[in-house]
């Protein structure tokens, strides 16, 4: 098996080696965060106009990934379904599901049990026990893999796995002036031995994680059956807790427009996410009102730009029902965003969606087309950016795949897909098949 698979940077051939890794079905994404260090050095308190601590880099080169692992598992007994009642779940699309015939949620549940317990031994479990937090990031997609899972199918077992890592994470975190790093305050958080950043705090990797721990604590919050389990609401109010104070409050009293308004769109959307689902669960009147304004400000008013999320988008010149965008605040050249990071954007725009905040059933037939004829235009054939451009690696695990909940003919494709197999994408998979159903989730 290969030792490692890297992320590749904007602008860079994409390796052979991770090719191969790919076609493996290895846990780990191509390119979660990752931009050429002169585009993302955190701006100084003087730039944003805050008097913050030093700032933090959080984002560099080309790093090495967990090691793959051998994609054979044994089948765990199925537990009770305490699914419980919830709301409906958004539209799928103009597609009718009824005229394709898909995959059904136990088929992906299937193919997911076959990799589910050799990526917890291999890569999740020790990540989450890990004190380093560059291993929460790629944690976040182990999270939002078994909460997928448990919103397709009601099966406690699912939801437990994903409460175990972000428990042992949260166990590990110290007091920030134990920690050695800028900040040096009162806060708990994480350290890391990346060598850009070795022994600092650093926003991305909590932001990245976090964006799924407060999608995984919403479940419980609006899943009655869940919320009234003392075990549940136990861990809930726990994790809520520490996640106002220690990641929201953190970083944006650390320096709002630095650490939460951030250079790219993508990684301003992690806290939009972060942002409306604590909107959504606390039970504070004060910090609701910001985290709906950080929500709005990102989709609509930057303070610190002259853009906004929705600002960004624009029309594709290649296809007028697809969207066109760029990353760089306020830029409409091409090629725009790179898919890689279009695919982080997209988690949170299909999630803000579901939630009825901003994103419209048209906004999701425009990126479903952009991903459908742009991004993906044939089999075998993929974009390095979102205007159709470029080679990339079809990548689409972490947020593009949530596209085939909209469109049966996108989850039919999206079942052949042969790129990054794995727990994450299998279970998102499972989810699109549920919703398109017409069933509910929580």
């Amino acid at each position: 098996m290969l030792d490692f698979c890297r992320r590749s940077t904007r602008g860079l051939a994409m390796s052979s080696l991770l090719v191969t890794s790919l076609l493996l079905g290895v846990a780990c994404g191509p390119n979660g965060e990752l931009e050429d260090s002169s585009e993302l050095a955190t701006l100084t308190p003087e730039e944003s106009g805050e008097a913050t601590s030093p700032a933090t880099p959080d984002d560099s080169a080309e790093v090495p990934e967990p090691a793959p692992v051998d994609l054979s598992d044994e089948e765990l007994p199925v537990q009770e379904d305490a699914l419980g009642s919830a709301t409906p779940s958004v539209d799928s699309g103009t597609v009718n599901p009824a005229a394709v015939t898909l995959r059904t949620v136990a088929g992906w549940e299937q193919l997911f049990l076959g990799r589910w317990n050799t990526e917890h031994n291999s890569i999740y479990l020790p990540m989450s026990r890990s004190l380093d937090s560059w291993q929460f990031y790629n944690l976040g997609y182990g999270i939002d893999a078994n909460t997928a899972m448990y919103r397709a199918t009601g099966k406690t077992q699912y939801l437990d796995r994903a409460l175990q890592y972000v428990n042992n994470v949260v166990a590990n975190a110290r007091v920030s002036s134990s920690l050695g790093s800028n900040f040096r305050d009162s806060y708990l958080g994480w350290k890391t031995t990346r060598a850009e950043v070795v022994n600092q705090e650093v926003p991305l990797y909590e932001s990245y994680c976090w964006r799924y721990v407060t999608r995984l604590l919403r479940v419980i919050r609006e899943t009655p059956a869940l919320y009234a389990n003392p075990t549940y609401r136990n861990q809930y109010e726990n994790l809520l807790a520490f996640t106002e104070r220690n990641i929201f409050e953190k970083w944006y009293t650390r320096g709002a427009n630095a650490y939460i308004y951030r250079a790219r769109t993508h990684m301003a959307a992690h806290w939009a996410a972060i942002a409306m689902n604590l909107s959504r669960m606390t039970t504070d009147a004060t910090r609701r009102a910001r985290y709906t304004t950080v929500v709005s400000n990102i989709n609509r008013d930057m303070p610190n730009n002259t853009s906004s999320l929705r600002q960004q988008m624009r029309t594709s010149t290649v296809n007028p029902a697809a969207y066109f965008w760029s990353d760089v605040w306020g830029s409409t050249a091409r090629p725009g965003q790179d898919v890689s990071h279009g695919n982080n954007l997209i988690a949170y725009l299909v999630e803000a969606h579901e939630a009825g905040i901003e994103w419209t059933a048209d906004d999701m037939r425009r990126f479903t087309t952009t991903f459908n004829s742009l991004i993906w235009p044939s089999a075998g054939r993929y974009a390095y950016y979102v205007d159709g451009s470029g080679n990339g690696n079809g990548w689409f695990n972490d947020g593009l795949i949530k596209l085939g909940r909209y469109d049966a003919n996108v989850q039919r494709r999206l079942e052949s897909h042969t790129v990054g197999q794995n727990i994450q994408f299998y279970a998102n998979g499972a989810l699109n098949a549920r919703i398109l159903s017409g069933q509910p989730t929580p």
